[in-house]
């Protein structure tokens, strides 16, 4: 008996992209996943990284559909209407990943599998397991940093997981619609953290899958001293605020 493949949505949130999102769209299209589509989010690029998506939505090689918003108010912002998109249209798993090629897309099928036949709620592309790194040009400090930061989170929120700050994840549209994804509040890296902790505060499992993180080669990093401090902060006002829905 033939079943249906699952319908997997890959949210993409963009702001001057324009040079990445093609590769990115080939790069998704090799992996040959069945029922695989994309959802670009773009927050109106000055570079024209929106035309480029409607361009690969009507002649790409997988299916992609492009989400134009008016405002650039935050990536958290952005994936919380690309996935509320994603689930609307049916979506039964939504993968998050960014648009600088960082997230290695060979890693998807490996994340998907975990998803399936595990009792995970969301699969993190981690890169702190064992088999995962960081980018290897990375300079020293911004590697302290980001262990800093994953223990930091950990040791107020303890989520139990390797990289609590990673931005590659595939979700079961259950999880997302069990911790209510249209009413996080968070921001930048914060999102991220925050999204873990409301599937932990539900009691659902969060796994991690190995990957190695590559620094972006073409265009300008989004990180600013308002997404630092905000993603420190957060951590305290989910662990002392009012719990979640």
């Amino acid at each position: 008996m033939n079943s249906v493949a699952p319908k997997i949505t890959v949210v993409v949130p963009t702001y001057n992209e324009r040079d990445n999102l093609p590769k990115i769209v080939d790069l998704l299209a090799a992996l040959r996943l069945p029922n695989l589509h994309v959802l670009v989010v773009d927050d109106n690029s000055p570079d024209g990284t929106g035309d480029v998506a409607d361009a690969l939505a009507a002649e790409g090689p997988i299916p992609v559909a492009v989400l134009h918003r008016t405002v650039k108010d935050g990536l958290g912002r952005a994936y919380v209407a690309g996935m509320s998109r994603a689930l609307a249209e049916g979506a039964d798993i939504v993968i998050q990943m960014d648009a600088d090629l960082s997230h290695p897309t060979t890693a998807i099928p490996a994340m998907v599998e975990k998803l399936t036949t595990t009792d995970a709620a969301v699969v993190l592309g981690s890169r702190y397991v064992e088999g995962g790194a960081v980018a290897s040009d990375w300079p020293w400090h911004r590697k302290a940093l980001s262990a800093w930061a994953n223990f930091y989170v950990n040791a107020i929120l303890r989520l139990g997981v390797k990289d609590a700050t990673a931005g590659f994840k595939a979700w079961h549209a259950q999880t997302l619609r069990a911790i209510d994804v249209e009413s996080v509040q968070c921001n930048g890296y914060a999102f991220q953290v925050e999204m873990n902790y409301r599937t932990v505060q539900h009691g659902m499992t969060i796994a991690e899958v190995p990957i190695k993180f590559e620094e972006r080669s073409i265009g300008v990093s989004k990180m600013s001293l308002g997404v630092q401090l905000e993603s420190a902060l957060v951590p305290w006002k989910l662990r002392f605020g009012k719990r979640t829905n």
